[in-house]
């Protein structure tokens, strides 16, 4: 698992678990995977616009989602 941030070739450590509103029913739940460095950039893009729904290990995400 790598993480999603342009360019980064890192490993991914967590994953923002998100969704639109607009786009996606509640349930549903995109993955962004993040390094340690861009845990909290990521997440903040993500949160700022409404879409972070939580923060997990990488080695922890939910079966549900993708």
């Amino acid at each position: 698992m790598i993480c999603s941030a342009k360019g980064c070739r890192a490993p991914a450590t967590f994953a923002h678990l998100w969704n639109n509103p607009k786009l996606h029913t509640a349930e549903r739940r995109k993955v962004w995977l993040a390094c340690d460095q861009h845990r909290t950039s990521l997440g903040e893009f993500l949160s700022v616009r409404g879409f972070l729904v939580e923060t997990v290990p990488a080695d922890a995400i939910p079966a549900t989602a993708g």
